[in-house]
């Protein structure tokens, strides 16, 4: 959508240098931005390409006002500059109200006349639709689901068990909620269900990326609190809760009835121990594995980082005879390190 850097300025908050009258229309990086086009600059590390970009506008901080060769937005956070800009510019798809004649809507349940039922969905008994959802194709909701104002769920999300989105959520293809948690007792050698009897409650704001799996309770409900950003392929067990303005990055997975707080950062691919507590204000490195309970703000992170091969035998080798100093002997069913590996 077209915009006047003058109207831009405001929207962001933004000191203009330049010609408020100029019309942007798109945002692209330094290097390939053109006529018509705002970028940003945030990452020290794209700073050479500043002086040469072809935007019409850069979004950057105060400090490199000096070498900016066209008009400037200046403020003090130019990423988030940058991501109202792009929401600005790129409005989402608006939403036609109706249920398409191929939907299925079932007996009691409540569709907002503004409200939009995509291809083949299907809506189950009592279920409530909110005013301005926007249910995509494909998508099953379950008996007694509720479904708050202005979510969007884009296509083939599957929410069971009773369970409540509140409003402006975005869920993304393939997402299932309300499945059953992994709950199992066993008996000489044989697993045997435990009916999953909770829900799911999901909060305002929230995003949940695709084929991410969010349980419901075994008894209590699994709670995703308002703000909270989720990846693609997430599995998040039987009463989990997150808190508030928590994002947790891809290929996460979360025990059952751990509770993380709230405004942690989780990076792609960490693990979490079910029972443990996470405390508001942890960051949670890549790939780390959690497994105790985390009282104290904080990073925190495991996993060594990719090396030579030879490299990491010869470290897990050094690692391993750490505890054989005070017997002289390896731990018992522990592999001897194999000749060459001294330093």
């Amino acid at each position: 959508m077209p915009t006047r850097l003058g109207a831009l300025a405001e929207h962001l908050g933004a000191e203009l240098h330049g010609d408020a009258d100029v019309l942007v229309h798109r945002v692209a990086t330094l290097d390939s931005a053109g006529g018509g086009d705002v970028s940003f600059l945030f990452n020290r590390r794209y700073r050479r390409f500043l002086q040469v970009t072809g935007a019409s506008a850069v979004i950057l901080g105060r400090a490199d006002l000096a070498a900016c060769p066209a008009a400037a937005l200046v403020t003090e956070n130019p990423y988030l500059g940058y991501a109202r800009a792009a929401a600005l510019l790129y409005p989402g798809p608006c939403v036609v109200p109706g249920v398409h004649a191929t939907a299925e809507v079932g007996n009691g349940a409540e569709v907002d006349d503004s409200a939009a039922i995509g291809a083949y969905t299907v809506v189950g008994a009592g279920a409530i639709i909110g005013a301005c959802a926007d249910l995509g194709p494909g998508c099953v909701i379950g008996p007694g689901v509720r479904i708050g104002a202005y979510t969007r769920l884009v296509a083939r999300v599957t929410v069971l068990a009773e369970a409540t989105l509140g409003r402006r959520c975005l869920v993304h293809p393939g997402t299932v909620i309300g499945a059953d948690g992994f709950g199992l007792a066993r008996e000489r050698g044989v697993w045997i269900k435990i009916p999953q009897i909770g829900s799911v409650h999901i909060g305002d704001d929230v995003e949940i990326g695709a084929n991410t799996t969010i349980d419901r309770g075994a008894l209590k409900d699994t709670v995703i609190e308002d703000g909270v950003k989720l990846d693609n392929q997430i599995q998040i067990g039987h009463n989990v809760r997150i808190g508030a303005h928590t994002a947790v990055a891809g290929c996460v997975g979360i025990s059952g009835s751990t509770r993380i707080g709230k405004r942690c950062t989780i990076g792609g691919g960490a693990g979490f121990a079910g029972h443990i507590e996470i405390c508001d204000d942890v960051v949670i490195g890549g790939a780390t594995s959690v497994t105790k309970s985390i009282r104290k703000p904080g990073t925190y992170s495991s996993v060594w980082p990719a090396r030579e091969a030879l490299e990491w035998r010869r470290s897990v080798g050094r690692f391993n005879r750490l505890g054989r100093r005070n017997t002289g002997d390896p731990p018992a069913g522990e592999p001897v390190s194999p000749a060459g590996d001294e330093d």
